[in-house]
């Protein structure tokens, strides 16, 4: 669940998509491939991607304010969330955009051996920003597929890097086989089809994106078993009879919020309850240190004491209590 790491992939990705656009737009300069365009637009907005993931960390460490008094944690959600809706979406569009115009009038590749020298050097820049972010996720990773990765990271710099070099490779692999079918036949419409299909891909990596970063920026809560794990320290503590309900939510990457409702013991003292409560927030913060706020609401269990059953903590609480 931690939520450090992942600058030194964005650094690696700024550094090669900055050298990628530019030899990308000398290649287009010489060919006048539609192919090379659209993927130099793409590397000028996956630089711009990293750029705002990096000021989304910066902005995210200011302090809390009277007016945002759990902090700017969420930042880096936003700006995220920014990555994939505007600047993917915006180089998906003119993809799909300077493929169609390519197709509809399709222009011979000139030069094409300016493309297939940028395109092969490039590809060797991605598969080292790639290799990068892949190092750095597996530090945190842990058993999860990688499907499961990046639905479930909680900090959301290393899926989008990920992703977007996934699609930058896969979308270089495409530039190569348009020019190459285009130069093969002498006929331009295969660097439109090539281009078209670059915009598909990067249209499909800002929805997934943009699905994953905006759950995020509502708000999630841990997932099912690390809330087993705070109810479980929370009930192991002497003076907690057991959680009644519990809620949880990520403020940002590394400030977890829970808030549990706790039967305690009929006769136990106030101080008895404040030091239970001392206790199980203690338990918590050893097991998951990012919980940075715990409110925790002692209460007497009128149901438990009149032998009814307990509700179950997890379930969603009415609205009478």
């Amino acid at each position: 669940m931690s939520a450090e790491g992942g600058t030194k992939a964005i650094v690696a990705a700024l550094a090669a998509n900055l050298g990628i656009a530019v030899s990308k737009a000398v290649a287009f300069a010489f060919t006048g491939s539609s192919s090379m365009l659209a993927e130099s637009i793409h590397s000028v907005a996956d630089s711009g991607n990293q750029g705002l993931l990096l000021l989304g960390r910066k902005r995210s460490e200011r302090d809390r304010t009277p007016q945002h008094p759990f902090g700017y944690g969420r930042e880096r959600y936003f700006y995220a969330f920014v990555v994939a809706v505007v600047l993917f979406t915006v180089g998906a569009a003119f993809s799909l955009y300077e493929g169609y115009h390519k197709i509809s009038h399709p222009e011979k590749v000139e030069s094409p051996i300016w493309a297939f020298a940028v395109l092969i050097i490039a590809i060797g820049m991605e598969s080292f920003s790639f290799r990068t972010a892949i190092q750095e996720s597996n530090a945190i990773r842990g058993e999860q597929s990688w499907w499961a990765f990046i639905r479930r990271a909680k900090a959301p710099e290393l899926p989008v890097v990920l992703l977007e070099d996934l699609a930058a490779l896969i979308g270089l692999l495409l530039a190569l086989f348009g020019v190459s079918m285009a130069v093969a036949t002498g006929d331009g419409v295969w660097d439109g089809v090539g281009t078209v299909a670059i915009g598909l891909l990067l249209g499909a990596v800002a929805t997934i994106l943009a699905i994953e970063t905006k759950s995020l920026l509502i708000g999630e809560g841990v997932d099912p078993e690390h809330e087993r794990a705070i109810i479980e320290a929370l009930e192991s503590v002497d003076q907690v009879d057991h959680v009644i309900h519990i809620r949880t939510e990520y403020l940002g990457p590394d400030a977890l919020l829970i808030a549990a409702k706790i039967a305690v013991n009929h006769d136990d003292t106030a101080a008895d309850v404040a030091r239970g409560i001392d206790a199980a927030e203690a338990k918590i913060r050893e097991r998951f240190p990012e919980a940075k706020l715990i409110y925790l609401e002692p209460a007497l269990d009128e149901a438990s004491r009149a032998g009814v059953s307990v509700p179950d903590a997890t379930a969603p609480e009415s609205p009478t209590s």
